[in-house]
């Protein structure tokens, strides 16, 4: 089982791990613990690089298989570490901050959309600094598109805090609208939860990285709106460097 830091400390720049296993034919590393975003929710995964001794390998992503996280490696020539190597591995971190900025970016969008209109989230992507998000309008126009930019960056200037709990799947399914997916996307298996809640805003299911002020975000933009089905009207926003 890897230890998933990430989940508890988005603001870890680098961590030292073991490896405890090691996959050969695909270049992947396991290691007992990771900061290292394997993707998944919209959000991107990590990118950057892996130390051990004197070697630098260029680390490619992590991919999630259970409870185990595989790290893979970029192809040369270079040997892999042995099981029991401590290594160091260390973000992208200019990458990771953008993203991070952008997933609490949605979170604002969508807990003003579904404060103000009651709208549920029926899709959404992301990537540094720009994202779109589906909800079920039946109608969207120019002025409305208008008032909600408004409306994500009075939130955003609310500095708002961003609080992130793992609960028991039990406790966590007593909060009121936790899952603002039309589709509750997580496996029954899934004992323990965790929530990422924009106090005084915005309260769900989230396995994402984000900041700790909504501040952080800095001005949103709402650059596009489009029509992708009866109910389904698309938002995209792009941030500021």
């Amino acid at each position: 089982m890897t230890e998933l830091l990430y989940q508890k400390d988005s603001y870890l720049k680098e961590f030292s791990a073991v490896v405890t296993n090691v996959d050969r034919e695909n270049r992947a590393l396991q290691l007992d613990k990771t900061a290292f975003f394997p993707g998944g929710g919209g959000q991107l995964h990590d990118t950057g690089v892996m130390v051990s001794g004197e070697t630098v390998y260029t680390f490619k992503r992590a991919r999630k298989n259970g409870d185990e996280v595989w790290h893979l490696l970029a192809e040369d020539a270079t040997p892999l570490p042995e099981a029991g190597t401590a290594v160091l591995g260390k973000l992208d971190w200019d990458r990771r901050y953008q993203l991070m900025r952008t997933h609490t970016a949605m979170h604002i969008l969508c807990g003003v959309v579904f404060r103000d209109y009651g709208a549920q989230v029926t899709g959404g992507d992301m990537e540094p600094l720009k994202g779109r998000m589906d909800f079920e309008f039946e109608t969207m126009t120019k002025d409305l598109v208008e008032v909600i930019e408004k409306a994500v960056n009075v939130e955003v200037n609310n500095a708002r805090e961003v609080h992130v709990k793992i609960l028991p799947r039990e406790e966590a399914f007593q909060i009121p609208d936790l899952i603002r997916t039309k589709i509750n996307l997580l496996p029954p298996e899934i004992a323990e939860i965790r929530t990422v809640e924009l106090v005084g805003l915005d309260l769900q299911a989230d396995g994402g990285t984000h900041v700790a002020n909504t501040r952080e975000v800095g001005p949103m933009h709402i650059v596009n709106y489009k029509s992708k089905g009866k109910i389904n009207k698309r938002i995209y926003v792009e941030l500021e460097e």
